[in-house]
């Protein structure tokens, strides 16, 4: 089964991914910006930027802190003789603040729409024209975008109109990246398919689960045979078990829908990276992890359950359905905490997230009683209640507390409080899964627990799995990535002490020592790379940052040139450097058969004038390291999305067809060895 499991989420992310590449390998313009004009008074005007922005993509605001993506800038071509500004820049839409745990930054966005505005004091009646550009950057979840769009707003003196005509424009990309944010987007639009999959798969697990509590997995026998032994005859009884069934599937979905209305996106966002619910979702964990354990029981007012109950005898759809409602009312001190879980998961997504996992906890968990009372002979191979149903309510305590540390840590390091780093996360983890462990094994009882005279192979096979998931974490603890729990980890940024890092650093000295500036085997470059002193390639790789600089390398070592269009805020390409460049296969054929050169596409450091190239598509002059390469990027190859990996041979001719982000890295490998095969091909 998981292996099953395993390969269906393997062809889900191949699809996903083969549906994406179409759109990363072209010039995407997902904002377009309009612009108007109106007259305040005979000497003041306001100009007016209206961004509309495609679905699944985010615009980011304007003053983001350093560090972190490009903010979206507007650059007023200096007329000190015409007008000057009555004030600042005006954002009319509220962007959204979020804690980007890549960035380890609070950042803000805008999605759908972005409106600005700037007062102008006009300073004479001569006509003039107030011109400038928007320098800015938007993203989804798969790749980003760094564009710019030029505006002109005609003005006559002080006679402006009232309102200028609108100029609309979607100005040709000028690439760079940025950021998925598990994160800005909780969860990225663009991914929306992906992530709600799996939180259907994750909620249906939940409802099994649940089915197998103290609470519920003994109203089984009970509720079915409430519908076999009624005054109806066989098939009204199977009919009623059905919309018992469905019943119960509606319950639990409305309360999604509900969740899902009444927080809506932005207060969604505000549950999602804000302290005070964020704290509150750790502790709202932490009581449910003890009600589990058995130090209190959470139970609804029995008044409720009473009124459902009365409801019942009236017989017919109606007495299924209110059935189906007082099992979720008297069940309640099982599901809740496992309800909770899930609306608290998707209380920072989507609005169809809490939806969508209500159906799936609903769907499992109705699945049993519809079933028993389709096919009653099945009740006779139940197991007999017992103490094992407490001890599934155990372990899942174990879980609720484990999982409720992630609040915590979102809370953590959005305020910087430094009280739940890496390490100290993990040894929680440790920790908690050791005594989880402990538990399966007999050595540590609960207060409801029977006595466990021996273990159970179950148990056993359990226990098993739960000590090998605390031996993978402890590597955690000196710096190991942990790829697979990534998502549920503080930032290796907050961890103190990483020893890979404390290795690469060591070999780097060695290397410097002997005045040899490789950092891999095998690898030797012509000469010091330009910008070299602020711009560096992932895991001791050493290459170059200047295409013309890189080629004559390539051509000097007669080795194919691998380019690497990257950024330094580009998200996307951090995760392919991480899950990708990391295997030794590939550092191996990058270090031994390639030239790397590096083009980061949104560096702001001004070249040389000796360096300035006017382009070949909107003929601006490039004046900055980002520019040029951008400019590059669409000018020979069409794209401006990051990260785009290219291989040419040296006469600059494109070997194979360039690939995107794709986390496999059998897929990369894969492109690396046909670009070298043909390379080879063509010097015979």
């Amino acid at each position: 089964m998981e292996i099953y499991i395993r390969k269906v989420g393997v062809a889900l992310t191949m699809l996903f991914c083969l549906i994406g590449w179409d759109l990363s390998a072209q010039v995407i313009s997902p904002v377009k910006w309009s612009f108007d004009q109106k007259k305040i008074s005979d000497k003041e005007i306001e100009v007016s930027f209206h961004a509309t922005i495609d679905s699944g993509w985010h615009l980011y605001g304007t003053d983001l802190p350093d560090g972190g993506p490009v903010s979206t800038t507007f650059k007023f071509t200096p007329d000190s003789t015409n007008y000057r500004f009555s004030g600042s820049l005006i954002s009319v839409t509220k962007p959204v603040k979020q804690f980007d745990k890549i960035f380890n930054l609070e950042l803000t966005y805008y999605a759908m729409e972005a409106h600005f505005t700037r007062r102008i004091t006009l300073l004479n009646d001569r006509p003039f024209t107030i011109k400038g550009s928007i320098e800015y950057q938007s993203c989804n979840d798969e790749t980003c975008t760094m564009d710019e769009a030029d505006f002109s707003f005609p003005v006559n003196g002080s006679v402006a109109s009232a309102s200028a005509p609108k100029v609309e424009t979607a100005s040709p990309a000028a690439p760079a990246q940025v950021s998925k944010t598990e994160a800005i987007l909780p969860e990225a639009p663009d991914n929306a398919h992906h992530s709600l999959i799996w939180f259907l798969f994750f909620s249906f697990i939940a409802g099994l689960a649940a089915i197998l509590t103290p609470c519920v997995f003994p109203m089984i026998p009970m509720t079915v045979s409430f519908f076999m032994n009624s005054n109806k005859t066989k098939w009204e009884a199977k009919f009623q078990a059905l919309v018992y069934g469905a019943s119960i599937i509606l319950i639990y979905t409305l309360i999604g829908t509900i969740v899902a209305l009444t927080l809506g996106a932005d207060f969604a966002n505000w549950l999602s990276t804000h302290w005070l619910p964020n704290i509150l979702f750790f502790v709202i964990f932490v009581v449910f992890a003890f009600s589990f354990f058995g130090a209190f029981e959470i139970i609804l007012p029995s008044s409720w359950v009473n009124k459902s109950d009365d409801k019942v005898s009236k017989g017919g759809a109606g007495g299924a359905f209110f059935m189906a409602l007082t099992l979720v009312l008297v069940s309640f001190s099982c599901t809740g905490p496992i309800v909770g879980a899930i609306l608290v998961e998707s209380a920072g997504g989507m609005i169809l997230k809490p939806i969508v996992g209500m159906f799936g906890f609903s769907l499992a968990f109705a699945l049993p009683f519809t079933l028993f009372a389709l096919f009653p002979q099945w009740l006779s191979n139940l197991p007999k209640s017992g103490g094992w149903l407490n001890s599934v309510k155990v372990v899942l305590g174990f879980i609720e507390l484990a999982l409720g540390l992630k609040f915590l840590s979102i809370a953590d390091q959005t305020y910087h409080w430094r009280i739940l780093d890496r390490e100290v996360y993990l040894a929680f983890w440790i920790v908690i899964f050791t005594l989880l462990g402990i538990y399966l094994l007999g050595k540590i009882k609960f207060v409801h627990d029977s006595e466990v005279k021996h273990v159970s192979v179950g148990r056993l096979m359990l226990a098993i799995l739960t000590f090998t998931f605390v031996v993978y974490l402890v590597p955690g603890m000196f710096g190991a990535p942990l790829k697979a729990i990534s998502g549920y980890l503080p930032p290796m940024t907050t961890h103190d002490f990483d020893l890979h890092k404390i290795i690469r650093d060591e070999v780097r000295l060695v290397g410097s020592a002997g005045n040899n500036a490789q950092a891999l085997p095998g690898k030797s470059l012509c000469e010091k790379p330009k910008y070299s002193e602020f711009l560096e390639l992932p895991h001791g790789l050493e290459g170059y940052f200047d295409f013309e600089q890189g080629l004559a390398c390539a051509k000097a070592q007669n080795k194919p040139i691998f380019i690497d269009f990257t950024g330094h805020g580009c998200v996307n390409c951090r995760e392919m450097e991480a899950n990708v460049w990391s295997d030794p296969r590939v550092l191996e054929r990058l270090n031994r058969d390639f030239v790397i050169i590096a083009l980061y596409v949104d560096d702001k450091t001004t070249m040389p004038e000796s360096d300035w190239v006017t382009s070949s598509y909107d003929h601006k002059v490039k004046k900055t390291i980002g520019k040029k390469f951008a400019d590059f990027q669409i000018a020979r190859f069409g794209v401006n999305a990051q990260p785009y990996y290219v291989i040419l041979d040296l006469n600059q001719k494109v070997l194979v067809k360039p690939v995107a982000r794709d986390l496999n890295p059998d897929h990369f490998i894969d492109f690396l060895d046909r670009g070298l095969a043909a390379f080879k091909d063509g010097e015979k």
